[in-house]
């Protein structure tokens, strides 16, 4: 099987691949963990909504700082020892979870630590726009062209089966020991920044030396004029972000208020919210496959609409659950049946969110400038970000689960809408 894998590699290619399934192995774990993270937050350690919101928009909201942070890697010449520096950065702060008490107690009459908490993990999500960026660049350098789509999904599915695996047992962990994130953390924040450490010993030779025609802050300006020009010229793809804009308010909105429904409306404990999570990423997996080759073969505005209604159906048998409370305790997991229909809404809408969201946007222009199209979709995505978490909090706070469940269901029909309008006139 090893050599099967390793068939055809020449010997960077081989080192290289064995950092990077290193890298992604314990990626993995942190991600899988992280999965949860929200859930802690509101169940152990007794954080309000508001502050539930802000640590939702935190891994979000640093997209804002994508096109910065693209400069910067740009101008960088030792990438390697930025990678480090920004691993250690990003990473260590999570051992200050070791020093959180272990009383449910002090955490309500304290919120303290709750400022504390977010603070630790909005500086690790400062680590996505600067050092995934810089680990694909590291990776289309050191694989060739024919390597590098076989390799990278070997690693991503290494990376998927440990998140699953994790998951799981972080949910194991957490209902025998409410507080055992005050360990896991801090254990997965060293394992990261070791494994980063890992991946910066891949040789990396720039093809290209940068050249500065224009200083740092002209060129970022410089960006943000190219990402207006191309909205104001390109109306089809302004229609795909203005969808994208609905659909995001709608998936934002409610992230959070799922949490805080899963806890006060359903009272799930942690392996449940472990079961359904690993639930529809088995499901996105599966069908993965079939939707790649879909999604070259049609408009990605028509293909989009394919996650929109899945997460359109994914709140509002959510929302149902507690309306239709039927469920079974099996192994300590409560299985909702509206949950499990819900479930399966999601499992199609990651497995087609991940392809609409990563490289539909690059379809609207040539392959030079798939480059800038991404970076206005993530620039949008951080914007959005900063606005909708607390709103759908908010909405939640005034009305409750079914209006604001509501609401976003509607956006949702109104991304469609936009989408099918463009198709149809565009």
């Amino acid at each position: 099987m090893k050599v099967c894998l390793l068939k055809g590699l020449d010997i960077k290619e081989v080192r290289t691949f064995r950092l990077h399934v290193t890298f992604s192995f314990i990626d993995g774990m942190i991600r899988g963990a992280l999965l949860l993270n929200e859930y802690v937050f509101i169940k152990s350690l007794k954080g309000t909504s508001y502050q539930l919101s802000f640590l939702f928009q935190s891994s979000v909201i640093v997209l804002l700082l994508s096109v910065i942070f693209n400069e910067l890697i740009y101008r960088t010449v030792r990438k390697r020892r930025m990678l480090r520096r920004a691993g250690f950065l990003t990473h260590f702060p999570l051992l200050i979870l070791m020093f959180f008490p272990r009383s449910a107690e002090i955490y309500t009459a304290n919120p303290m630590y709750h400022y504390i908490f977010l603070f630790v993990f909005f500086t690790y999500y400062l680590s996505y726009p600067i050092v995934l960026p810089t680990i694909n660049l590291f990776l289309k350098n050191a694989y060739s062209k024919d390597n590098f789509g076989r390799l990278y999904g070997i690693s991503t599915s290494v990376r998927q089966i440990m998140m699953m695996v994790f998951i799981l047992f972080f949910g194991l962990l957490l209902d025998n020991d409410q507080f055992s994130f005050t360990y896991i953390f801090p254990v997965l924040g060293v394992l990261g920044f070791f494994s980063i450490v890992l991946f910066s010993w891949i040789e990396y030779t720039p093809k290209l030396l940068p050249q500065f025609e224009q200083g740092f802050i002209q060129a970022v300006l410089s960006s943000f004029k190219k990402m207006v020009h191309i909205l104001k010229t390109n109306k089809s793809y302004l229609d795909f972000q203005v969808a994208y804009m609905f659909y995001g308010f709608s998936f934002m909105s409610t992230k959070s208020v799922i949490n805080i429904f899963y806890d006060e409306a359903l009272s799930l404990n942690y392996s449940s919210v472990a079961f359904y999570q690993n639930a529809y990423n088995v499901l996105a997996i599966i069908m993965l496959p079939f939707f790649g080759r879909l999604i070259g073969k049609i408009d990605p505005r028509k293909f989009t609409v394919i996650p929109f209604i899945s997460m359109a159906g994914y709140i509002a048998f959510t929302g149902l659950s507690e309306i239709i409370p039927w469920h079974v305790s099996l192994w300590n997991i409560e299985i909702y049946f509206m949950l499990i229909i819900a479930t399966i809404f999601f499992g199609f809408f990651n497995a087609t969110m991940i392809l609409s969201w990563n490289i539909g946007s690059s379809y609207f222009g040539s392959n030079e400038q798939a480059g800038d199209y991404q970076s206005i979709h993530l620039f949008a995505t951080g914007l959005r970000g900063a606005l909708a978490p607390i709103i759908g909090i908010a909405l939640y706070e005034w009305f409750g689960f079914s209006w604001t469940f509501g609401v976003a269901v509607f956006m949702l029909f109104v991304a469609i809408g936009i989408l099918r309008w463009s198709f149809k006139n565009r």
